[in-house]
């Protein structure tokens, strides 16, 4: 049977974007608004889930290290159940579904079992999260590569993961996901592997929601500065030059100070952020 001919329902593993509810693509958005089932991660905005049809099953299916409200393989055993009983199901993923999201072994569940199913691209964690702190993640003449790099594997230790260290000295720019915990250890790995103390790192949670709160620093002094600001996970970390453009290019956390002056009078500006 080809997939044209398969009269069971149909999978839609949506990336939902980096947070903001409003960054999710229209077709994205589209495969929800008719969505019969709704399984979606702990990093999806709430606001999205409002999209989908009052009458629509939503459950959360979210992991975050060493907590897993449920398994791959039941959330694969539960699409898959039902999309065979006729339904249209969305799996609603933060940032994008084939960057660091499972989204890989979701599909090839979904072809296994031969089923109709549908990548639609989302706006990844790495490109929302730089540009909402003005760091464009290539730049000419200062960055000419960019390398999305996790700090763990598919299981949570008590280090990082850092076969990836080596390209230190080969890549422009390094974007690290799930690295918040060892900030210090991964600091400490670059600087080993050939990078200098001054390399210009920014650190950023909760990026492009209201809750967004960053750190710049360098290889030396960014895990300090990261544990007095209190950031929270999930957070992800940028090294290299391009960092040093945040400081002209910030335009969100200068819309924010803005629109709070505007509303209330305050003074949120505070000291300006720098790499030193």
């Amino acid at each position: 049977m080809t997939l044209g001919e398969n009269r069971h329902g149909k999978v839609y593993i949506v990336g939902a974007g980096p947070g903001a509810g409003d960054l999710i693509t229209l077709r994205g958005l589209a495969a929800l608004r008719k969505a019969d089932a709704v399984f979606y991660d702990a990093l999806v905005s709430a606001t999205l889930l409002d999209e989908a049809p009052g009458k629509a099953e939503r459950i959360f299916v979210g992991k975050r290290c060493g907590n897993h409200s449920m398994n791959q393989a039941d959330i694969n055993r539960l699409m898959i159940d039902r999309v065979r009983e006729g339904k249209t199901v969305v799996r609603l993923k933060g940032g994008d579904p084939f960057i660091f999201g499972r989204g890989g072994e979701e599909a090839l569940a979904c072809a296994q079992a031969g089923l109709e199913f549908e990548v639609v691209p989302g706006v990844s964690a790495a490109l929302g999260a730089a540009s909402y702190l003005g760091i464009p993640l290539t730049h000419r003449g200062v960055s000419s590569s960019v390398a999305f790099v996790a700090a763990h594997g598919a299981g949570c230790g008590d280090s990082p993961d850092l076969s990836w260290i080596g390209l230190a000295r080969n890549v422009g720019t390094i974007v690290i996901f799930m690295g918040g915990s060892w900030l210090d250890r991964i600091s400490a790995a670059l600087i080993e592997n050939g990078l200098p103390e001054s390399t210009p790192v920014a650190v950023v949670s909760n990026a492009t929601t209201d809750g967004q709160k960053s750190v710049l620093g360098s290889l030396g002094t960014i895990a300090g500065r990261a544990a007095r600001a209190g950031l929270t996970t999930p957070t992800l970390i940028v090294v290299g030059e391009v960092v040093r453009m945040s400081e002209a290019l910030n335009w969100f956390e200068r819309q924010r100070h803005a629109a709070c002056a505007r509303a209330t009078g305050c003074d949120r500006r505070g000291a300006k952020a720098r790499i030193t």
